[in-house]
């Protein structure tokens, strides 16, 4: 029932995202344009270049990071753990710092195809290279705390080295940076969508593969091993899960927090159960109504003509979550 609730809230949250905006869309006319019977050109435009593609990335970065999220919670069997733990944001960053601040000669093309393309894909190949060496790590250290620790300490260095740069820039470099750091859901266009959803698709399918090993990693490491758990093999599976998933929203919309923190607590908080193959749909549900409350959101202050980065609704959203969660634990003890 609970799972039938979240679709349909999804599925209001989403209709309500296409009619609101700087432009109010009836929901007559919305319906007329997924139909394809509308014949206002201006609605067409404004449904399928804009707001239907936002719609999209909305869901399908709301279901990556919180599925993401509750894998590094499982794993790491911490309840402050999410995906960026391993230093997958720390490295596209440190792609992106790159590319615009220590590239000065791109700083004035930021709103071409070229620099969008360019800030995407060396977000990604950072996202890439950190999932490579803590995975070579990880063959080598058995302790999966150690590995948080190193994922940690990785993700640190990387910020120095992102502050330097920053220090060094440009003023309009630096702009473009700080931009993308804040996260934005509208640049990604339908062209962009075939590349993105596939990409997600798969990191959701690994995740999926993974449930029988997230429950059984639930009772320790030791515990697994003892009832015939590849641990190795699964380690791999779920970083790379976590990568794809995290590491593509990362590259294509910048860094977006709290989500992948907040809402496996949300799914354990509703659904009552510790069985991950309850709360991966269930935190995948979840996380897509979040992220298209915080689309809605957004919509609804750029009425009034004001913008806000995505970054700073999420932060809203996740941060109560948050010191509930750790209030709660508290007490508990």
């Amino acid at each position: 029932m609970l799972f039938v609730l979240l679709a349909l809230l999804s599925l209001m949250a989403a209709f309500a995202d296409i009619m609101l905006g700087t432009t109010s869309i009836p929901l007559n006319e919305v319906w007329a344009v997924i139909v394809g019977s509308s014949e206002n050109a201006n609605y067409i435009k404004i449904i399928t270049e804009l707001r239907l593609p936002k719609i999209i990335v909305a869901l399908l970065s709301g279901m990556a990071l919180s599925a993401s999220g509750l894998q590094m919670q499982t794993m790491f069997r911490n309840p402050l753990a999410g995906p960026y733990v391993l230093g997958i944001n720390s490295g596209a960053s440190l792609g992106v710092a790159l590319f615009t601040l220590a590239l000065p000669m791109l700083s004035g093309v930021s709103g071409t195809m070229f620099m969008r393309l360019g800030i995407t894909g060396v977000a990604w190949i950072g996202s890439a290279a950190v999932l490579m060496l803590v995975m070579a790590l990880s063959r080598k250290i058995k302790s999966v705390s150690t590995i948080l620790i190193i994922g940690m300490m990785l993700g640190s260095a990387i910020s120095a080295i992102v502050g330097v740069l920053q220090y060094m820039g440009s003023e309009e470099s630096l702009k473009t940076f700080v931009v993308w750091t804040m996260g934005s859901l509208s640049t990604v266009t339908m062209a962009d969508i075939s590349i993105f959803a596939p990409i997600i698709i798969v990191g959701l399918v690994l995740g999926i593969v993974a449930i029988k090993s997230l429950n059984m990693l639930l009772l320790g490491e030791g515990y697994a091993r003892t009832m015939g758990l590849n641990v190795r093999r699964s380690r791999i599976i779920i970083f790379l899960s976590t990568t794809l998933l995290a590491g593509t929203v990362t590259a294509f919309c910048g860094p977006i927090g709290f989500i992948g923190l907040a809402m496996p607590h949300l799914a354990r908080m509703t659904f009552r159960t510790a069985d991950h193959r309850v709360l991966m749909p269930a935190t995948i549900l979840w996380g897509a109504l979040s992220m298209l409350l915080c689309c809605l959101l957004t919509d609804l202050v750029a009425h009034h003509s004001m913008i806000l980065p995505v970054n700073t609704i999420t932060a809203l959203l996740g941060v109560p979550i948050i010191i509930f969660v750790v209030m709660r634990n508290r007490n508990r003890q």
